[in-house]
């Protein structure tokens, strides 16, 4: 019987012992796409107990932070909603999580909670209900006292190259600013532009957000869809100038309606003066929007991320104690493979397609996917339009996996731009460690049916590029 969670861990053959410890392990991370905040890297947080790093709370407006992966171990364990986002005491709080997390055989968060303790903590015994308290009392203590358990220090620890936080264009950036006048923040600190809440015509609080939209750029309204495209062009090109990499977009399902920018200003109109929309009236000013985002992303060089098919916050009850992003999302069926290939030939004709990344929470579109990108590869950048990584529900071992073979079978797994935590917890750096296991096995399985040569240079440039180097180039970092 194999040893739990060894230094082989995940690695099944030779050839993948090799390239995860000899080339894999040690490379730097480029983390381009996750939700930390800025300011707690500027402000050098330094948590009190594992409660307020894994499980989170309140922040001052009332709204709810923390990891909603772990929400969801605990409440299909049957945990008391006051013990995951509520005010329990935190040992109460964190005994909950370690009596979920033993009935989680099979899936990630048993792996990426024991590697967290491991290699930030160097707490080496199997997290249980049995030693809760003794791995509770440690590595409280750890955080308390241990230089390299500040955020800076586990950014540091982790060896993170970069961040790619995720910014509103209406955001200040002011931690931003602050992080990149600090001569002691090594770690580039990039934001990415998230304009869901512009395009979403049809959802609660757009005209709302459009006034601040409007004030953010110094106008007390805007008029019409030109001014909407204008504001935020020039947002965007204040997020170029303090280093975005990346624009990120949200979506249920990507639409393309073949239209002009007059029908788009005619439903913005129709919007604003409170009046409900069609969905083809929606579906017309989105797609105006996103083309006009996509010139500007391939305009200043940005990569343009889309993820699509979740469908959000399906208990009412939940979302509204709870607001979003609080755990009860789900895969969604959605069939706009098509309508990505014609929004990005839209942009293609005109010589401004952007780098591109495509992530669907749907596995069943991986295929759909590795076929999409190759119809729109150019000499830009080698693989400039990506199936991105196993996102979210697919972000497991059989996932990753999936979506690797995917990519590999119909496409260039060597240009691959890699893992991102998408995540919300500093001590998520673990899951690069774990996907690049995954990854090294996987090719080493390969080698080792002949399915590949195993030529060692050619496997060390496969292999450093996916882990990082090839988010390097395509970031332009």
């Amino acid at each position: 019987m194999k040893e739990f969670m060894d230094k082989d861990f995940v690695l099944t053959n030779d050839t993948a012992k090799h390239l995860f410890h000899d080339y894999a392990e040690n490379m730097p991370i480029v983390d381009y796409h996750c939700h930390i905040s800025p300011k707690e890297i500027y402000e050098d947080r330094r948590f009190d107990n594992l409660v307020e790093v894994w499980l989170g709370g309140h922040n001052p407006d009332g709204s709810y932070f923390g990891d909603h992966y772990k929400w969801r171990v605990m409440r299909s364990n049957g945990v008391p909603e006051d013990y995951i986002t509520g005010d329990k005491p935190a040992y109460e709080r964190f005994l909950k999580f370690v009596e979920s997390l033993e009935m989680a055989i099979g899936n990630p968060m048993y792996h990426w909670c024991n590697m967290e303790l491991r290699q930030f903590f160097g707490y080496n015994k199997p997290l249980t209900v049995e030693n809760a308290e003794e791995c509770w009392n440690y590595c409280n203590e750890k955080l308390r006292t241990d230089p390299n358990l500040t955020v800076r220090g586990i950014i540091a620890k982790a060896k993170v190259a970069m961040v790619g936080t995720t910014d509103d264009p209406i955001d200040s950036l002011e931690w931003h600013e602050k992080i990149a006048a600090d001569p002691s923040i090594t770690v580039k600190v990039c934001p990415s532009f998230r304009p869901d809440k512009a395009i979403n015509i049809s959802k609660p609080g757009f005209t709302d957000y459009m006034a601040k939209l409007a004030a953010s750029v110094g106008k007390e309204k805007l008029q019409n869809f030109e001014e909407v495209c204008a504001a935020l062009t020039e947002r965007l090109e204040f997020f170029a100038k303090m280093g975005c990499r990346a624009s990120d977009h949200g979506l249920d399902y990507i639409p393309f309606q073949k239209c002009c920018p007059k029908c788009a200003d005619k439903a913005y109109q129709k919007a604003m003066a409170g009046e409900e929309l069609t969905v083809e009236e929606a579906e017309k000013y989105q797609t105006q929007l996103l083309l006009h985002l996509g010139r500007e992303y391939h305009r200043l060089g940005i990569a343009m991320q889309l993820h699509y098919s979740c469908k959000r916050n399906n208990n009412e009850r939940m979302y509204e104690k709870l607001g979003p992003d609080t755990g009860f999302d789900m895969v969604a069926q959605n069939t706009c493979g098509g309508a990505i290939a014609d929004f990005l030939s839209a942009l293609d004709k005109t010589g401004e397609c952007p780098k591109t990344i495509i992530y669907s929470l749907n596995s069943a579109d991986f295929d759909q996917i590795g076929t999409l990108i190759g119809c729109f590869q150019s000499d830009e950048v080698p693989g400039k339009i990506q199936h991105g990584s196993a996102w979210w529900f697919n972000d497991t071992k059989t996932g990753m996996q999936a979506q690797m073979t995917s990519l590999a079978n119909l496409g260039l797994l060597g240009n691959f731009v890699g893992m991102l935590t998408d995540s919300r917890s500093f001590l998520s750096y673990a899951r690069h460690d774990y996907f690049r296991r995954i990854l090294c096995d996987l090719i080493g399985k390969w080698v080792e049916n002949g399915e590949y040569p195993n030529i060692d240079a050619s496997l060390k440039k496969i292999v450093e590029g996916v882990c990082y180097n090839n988010a390097v180039r395509y970031f332009n970092l």
